[in-house]
């Protein structure tokens, strides 16, 4: 009998610095429930609120509470760090920061282990945004999803939609104002939403998961609008609505990236759009629709344009590209890309792949492998350069 295949070793990081931490620990129950462990070795490491990393070795009974709260990580985690040095890949306790080495038992002792992937599970800022990217870069880890370049831009929302409508894509007219510019000059920011027309979606230019997003039907509703989206960034969206459907495709690869059915929400809640309180409160606020009731022709333009806008954005591994499109669908628009869509249990980027075919396990492996493949292409890349004197 030939030698048995040794285990990938995955790490899964979920919590973090971010309003969606807590929809990053229900997405990361869903992934390390569902990976499969006869392939995979699960290291689970958990990012607090305050940004200090866990070894959680027993992630599945910590997740699968109801709040899972700092002070509990801080007394059944192992504080840890990761090196930044090129192809150390390896996770280092932090003595200083809580129990030593020495007092570790030997489950932690091995997760310690260089890891051989990342996957990482995190929504919103310190963590979608290319800061943890730039971290896994630096100490040689292979993750899954976009590098640097894609994860920034996919998280500011302004910079997102100018490549977008400048590559011929389209989106929803809006205007990016930031915090200091409502303060010295409101009466200009009124005018920019009023020459939009009413009602207009107010939302925080870097976050997601509907945090911080108002519908604001007259002028006299947008400063507390502005107030609130500016609580959580210093540049605020001010967006045309778009009264129609809300549909939604996923896309997954790299150079290769191929597109999933579409999807619908049906928006249900007092709302009247696909908020916080819809996707994660209230059990009626929304249905989800798989496939979504539309004409093949509309269906393949949607699919068409979540690849488009995929390339455009410099994007790998995996995103799930939203749409807003009038009821006829005479106008379909491109509203956001998620770069780390969510992996709940009502999340849509799982649910598009299951019903195309591709089960969540399934879909974990390929993210896994489409994650090596890309670090093993950019390794052939060089990047020094020693002339010749």
């Amino acid at each position: 009998m030939g030698k048995s295949r040794r285990k990938i070793r995955v790490g899964v990081l979920f919590g973090g610095r971010s309003g969606e931490h807590e929809i990053s620990l229900r997405s990361a129950l869903t992934v390390i429930s569902a990976i499969d462990r006869s392939r995979y070795e699960i290291v689970p490491i958990a990012i607090g609120r305050d940004g200090r990393w866990y070894l959680e070795t027993d992630a599945i009974t910590m997740l699968g509470k109801a709040a899972p709260r700092l002070a509990a990580l801080k007394r059944t985690g192992l504080p840890i760090s990761l090196l930044p040095y090129p192809d150390s890949r390896a996770l280092v306790s932090n003595p200083a920061n809580g129990r030593s080495a020495i007092q570790m038992n030997s489950a932690a002792k091995a997760m310690l282990s260089p890891l051989d992937v990342v996957f990482p599970v995190l929504h919103g800022t310190f963590g979608e945004d290319g800061t943890i990217q730039g971290l896994l870069d630096l100490a040689g880890v292979p993750y899954v999803g976009a590098g640097v370049l894609g994860s920034a831009i996919g998280m500011d929302k302004d910079v997102q939609k100018r490549l977008l409508r400048d590559s011929g894509l389209p989106v929803v007219r809006y205007a990016a104002v930031r915090d200091i510019d409502y303060r010295e000059n409101p009466a200009t920011v009124r005018r920019l939403a009023a020459d939009l027309g009413w009602p207009v979606f107010v939302k925080p230019n870097a976050l997601g998961s509907s945090i911080g997003i108002t519908c604001v039907k007259s002028a006299r509703q947008l400063p507390k609008a502005l107030e609130e989206a500016f609580r959580y960034d210093r540049k605020a969206l001010i967006e045309a609505a778009c009264q129609g459907r809300e549909l939604e495709c996923a896309v997954l690869g790299n150079e290769r990236p191929q597109a999933s059915i579409v999807g619908e929400i049906v928006v249900r809640s007092r709302d009247g759009f696909y908020s916080y309180q819809s996707k994660y409160v209230d059990d009626d606020g929304a249905a989800i629709e798989i496939p979504a009731s539309l004409p093949s022709a509309a269906a393949e333009r949607i699919r068409e344009l979540a690849l488009a806008a995929f390339t455009t954005l410099e994007l790998r591994g995996m995103a799930r590209v939203d749409f807003l499109a009038r009821s006829d669908l005479s106008e379909i628009y491109i509203n956001e890309v998620n770069t780390i869509p969510g992996f709940t249990s009502i999340s849509m980027y799982p649910k598009l792949w299951e019903t195309s075919g591709l089960p969540l396990p399934k879909l974990i492996d390929r993210l896994i492998a489409l994650a090596l493949e890309d670090h093993r292409a950019r390794r052939r890349l060089k990047f020094t350069y020693q002339p010749r004197l």
